[in-house]
């Protein structure tokens, strides 16, 4: 009872809360907007801005304080619940994430432009798990780079995103409350044929207390391409990695550090008849002190548009694998690595599968009901690739394990549904719900309850004329 008078609180919040958004937003579309310069580039992306969407007007104030400074203000509430929590009985929780973020971007010529942002990320009436990491990070520097350089040469120095191809691997995971950020330096390489990104960065660790800082012997040097001339119709994205970390546990004993090769190739394009398709293969190699690193995944889906039917529906299906360790102590990691991913809804909208050791098969339909709504419902089934090794949740972590495998590998099944309505470029309401359905693996190692988990966000940008980005797994 307790718990559901928290989650109607939070509700009625998010309900006020909207109210005032829709009146502000009402009241500033009869009034004169200054115009949009949907030219201007994304503060966290290298590539030019998409052109802003069509819709009601420009909501609040532009933010252009001057024609070199431009500032940016948003607000996003996430009202969030989930039950049997690590598949217990009673085991639940309702509470209230809130974030803020503040930009400035400075361009004092055609050839240089300065951004940086400040976060403040907080969690209310957080009770399981503690409201630390990834939900609260208390008023810090998220970003913080300077650009030199015109569309076919450009140099980033300083604490930025790294989002590359679907962001399997490498993306800013912004569905978080404290999102992810890199120190280090960028540079791409833009012709008409191709683009060429490398970089040397190391991650930033989240400290809601402290200032957040990279290092501690963390590396990462990567090459990322892009050609949309090589194949008709079609994207491919070769990238190379390289990773670096410290005082990984030995299969064999004891604490090493980790030296890691990635290479992989990205390939999307259309089909005739309105058919779409994407293939991703990734292998990995190396060592972490004695051991031997010995690792791939893929990834592949395709999917059909009906454009001439109401709603526009594209029903897809996908599949996705992810090696595991067939034994923990001959020195051989064979657990794929999924580096630094936005993981949410890549595997499921509940995330508590991720992209190691698991075989994941995935169908379903998307619709636009009206040019404001996306919806989208899905059904997945997920089996161990290893029966000897964890279940890992999209954050990396080990959910379950059978150490001797004979807890089986039919991990369960689960069903998701979401929707998003953009009210205006500025604002945007989404929810969604998704429950786990435990499967064998999960009856034998866990107490085997069905996991669920629903939320309700909100997204409003008070200040500047940017709009919303759109949430992620409401749409592909």
């Amino acid at each position: 009872m307790r718990d559901h008078s928290r989650f109607t609180a939070h509700a009625g919040c998010i309900a006020a809360c909207l109210n005032v958004l829709f009146a502000t937003n009402l009241w500033a579309q009869t009034s004169t907007a200054p115009p949009a310069d949907a030219s201007q580039q994304s503060s966290t992306q290298i590539t030019p801005a998409i052109p802003r969407p069509s819709g009601p007007p420009a909501v609040g104030l532009s933010g252009q304080v001057a024609d070199w400074l431009q500032i940016r203000g948003e607000f996003r509430g996430r009202l969030e619940g989930f039950g049997n929590g690590a598949y217990k009985a009673d085991n639940q929780d309702g509470y209230m994430l809130d974030r803020f973020r503040f930009n400035a971007t400075m361009a004092p010529s055609k050839l240089a432009k300065f951004v940086v942002q400040v976060q403040d990320a907080r969690a209310f009436d957080k009770k399981a798990g503690g409201d630390s990491n990834p939900f609260r990070d208390t008023l810090d520097l998220r970003l913080a780079y300077g650009d030199l350089g015109g569309t076919r040469h450009l140099l980033r120095v300083g604490r930025q995103e790294l989002v590359f191809g679907e962001q399997r691997l490498l993306g800013h995971l912004n569905w978080a409350n404290n999102a992810r950020s890199f120190d280090g330096v960028r540079t791409t390489l833009s012709r008409k044929a191709f683009k060429l990104d490398a970089f040397a960065t190391s991650v930033v660790n989240i400290q809601p207390e402290e200032f957040d800082k990279s290092g501690y012997g963390n590396l990462l040097v990567g090459f990322y391409g892009s050609s949309t001339t090589a194949i008709p119709k079609a994207t491919v994205e070769p990238y190379v990695f390289w990773r670096k970390s410290e005082d990984l546990t030995i299969e064999t004993g004891g604490l090493g550090n980790i030296h890691q090769t990635t290479i992989g190739t990205r390939w999307v394009g259309k089909l005739p008849a309105d058919f779409d398709y994407g293939v991703e293969m990734v292998a990995q190699m190396g060592s972490v002190s004695t051991d031997d690193v010995s690792a791939w995944a893929g990834h592949w889906v395709a999917g059909k548009t009906f454009a001439a039917t109401p709603s526009t529906p594209r029903p897809f299906i996908e599949f996705n694998r992810a090696s595991g360790d067939s034994n923990s102590t001959d020195g051989v990691r064979g657990t794929f690595d999924q580096l630094y991913p936005t993981s949410h809804d890549k595997l499921g909208l509940v995330d508590q599968v991720g992209w190691k050791n698991i075989n994941h098969l995935r169908g379903g339909l998307e619709l636009k009901p009206k040019a404001q709504w996306a919806v989208s419902g899905s059904y997945h089934s997920f089996w161990l690739a290893s029966p000897t090794d964890a279940l890992y949740g999209a954050n990396g972590a080990a959910v379950a394990r059978s150490v001797t495998g004979t807890a089986g590998t039919y991990v369960g099944q689960e069903l998701d549904l979401q929707a998003a309505y953009t009210f205006s470029p500025q604002l945007q309401i989404a929810g969604g719900f998704g429950r786990v359905l435990p499967g064998e693996f999960l009856k034998n190692t866990t107490p085997g309850e069905s996991y669920g988990l629903s939320y309700l966000m909100v997204t409003y940008v008070f200040l500047g004329d940017k709009p919303v980005t759109p949430p992620q797994g409401a749409t592909r």
